[in-house]
């Protein structure tokens, strides 16, 4: 059944789109399901056409963001200019295709500001919780205080002008009901993962070898609480400790601390032992996923990871690698028996991991089994597109609109296990 009259406006401030893995996925799955979708975000990564339409999604863009971290000026410079380009862009969006929802996807928790503009016009607003944004600034600068209690303040006004949230895992559910106070039956389990018609397993580009009996692959943003510094010692260990040196490390990403890594590479000599591919897409980022040996997920323990569902942690298991990580509670939700873990934030121990890997091509053979059997089982998109589809309809509903969508979504229960 069509529902072309139902208008949903998605708000990315942090990453451009289609570029915005998970948006991109939500938005196309609702274009697919009959809906009208419309995107702000920011251009950058070489999508800097301001309006364009791409697989039936309006995607309208304002220019790149000045980008923080850290200092309240730089954050409210960067906050301030987007919440500008969204008041201007979502203008522009009601004029040329109007909108019934808005989806917004944090960080930062302030769209809720648009919400509460279209409010009075029957607008409904749907939280999809990407981060948990208090959590996040502790894990990045280790400590509290008067941010960190601005930061509680927005996410509770987020929740409550959402009229229905969407939680990536069960440890969001818990803090949308508990911290956010919404409704249970107005939360939705969507977890992230890639579509598993795409992510197949390959040979790869075996240039990304180097001649190394064993390779490792990291793919995401390099950034401050990704624990790359972890990543780097946990190599320095294998090489000069444990004596593994027929290894090598790919990582794939960008951020701000790339060139961060790349000193500490440098200084402790591992050149020769890590390649940095930069940003990679589609079939390049195939090219090298596949070709590893063992996917690494460094993220240390603390507020926030343990909490959070890493997407690389699905890729590699969908391209059937085994991975190495740290115990943190999401991870081993998504994992379970396909990976290794190591103890919190102890290099050496990761380092441990990798070896037993290196030495048992039969136990890395059973764990990437294990994890694509994951993947394909219950935790790949085509799972999480019901639970998407059911949060939006239930935000219809709850705008006035009559209830009637899809049989996909209506059949599905109204949150998603893990």
């Amino acid at each position: 059944m069509q529902v072309t009259d139902r208008r949903v406006l998605i708000v990315v401030e942090n990453l451009p789109v289609p570029l915005d893995r998970r948006v991109w996925l939500e938005a196309t799955s609702m274009t697919t399901a009959g809906y009208h979708v419309s995107v702000i975000c920011p251009m950058g990564r070489g999508w800097d056409k301001d309006y364009e339409v791409i697989d039936g999604v309006h995607i309208y863009r304002h220019p790149e963001l000045p980008e923080a971290h850290s200092g309240a000026r730089a954050y409210a410079l960067e906050y301030w200019t987007a919440i500008k380009a969204w008041f201007r862009l979502a203008k522009k969006v009601r004029a040329e295709q109007g909108f019934d929802i808005i989806h917004g996807c944090n960080p930062p928790d302030l769209i809720f500001l648009l919400a509460w503009r279209y409010r009075l016009a029957g607008v409904r607003f749907l939280f999809d919780h990407h981060d948990v944004c208090p959590e996040l600034f502790e894990a990045k600068f280790g400590r509290k205080g008067l941010f960190h209690r601005a930061l509680l303040l927005c996410e509770r006004l987020t929740f409550a002008t959402a009229a229905v949230s969407m939680a990536t895992n069960e440890s969001f559910r818990k803090i949308a009901i508990n911290r956010g106070r919404m409704k249970p039956e107005d939360v939705f389990i969507v977890r992230s993962a890639p579509r598993i018609e795409k992510f197949l397993p390959g040979e790869g580009n075996a240039d990304y070898r180097k001649g190394a009996q064993t390779v490792l692959g990291y793919v995401g943003v390099i950034g401050q609480q990704e624990g790359m510094d972890l990543l780097v010692a946990a190599l320095d260990h294998l090489v000069n400790t444990l004596k593994r040196d027929s290894i090598h490390l790919v990582i794939v990403g960008f951020g701000p601390h790339v060139d961060v890594v790349k000193k500490d590479v440098d200084d402790r000599n591992l050149s020769s032992f890590v390649t940095f591919t930069g940003a990679l897409y589609d079939e390049e980022l195939l090219a090298a996923l596949n070709v590893i040996d063992i996917g690494v997920a460094p993220d240390p323990k603390n507020e926030m990871n343990d909490i959070s569902t890493m997407n690389k942690v699905m890729e590699y298991m969908c391209l059937a690698k085994p991975v190495v990580q740290f115990d943190l509670t999401e991870g081993r939700a998504s994992a379970g028996d396909a990976s290794l873990y190591a103890k919190h934030n102890d290099p050496a121990e990761f380092a441990e991991c990798i070896a037993k890997l290196m030495d048992d091509p039969a136990l890395v053979k059973k764990l990437g089994d294990i994890g694509r059997a994951r993947v394909l089982d219950t935790l790949s998109w085509e799972h999480s597109v019901p639970h998407l589809l059911n949060a939006v309809d239930r935000a219809f509903e709850k705008s006035g609109h009559k209830r009637a969508l899809s049989k996909t979504a209506s059949d599905a229960p109204a949150s998603a296990s893990r």
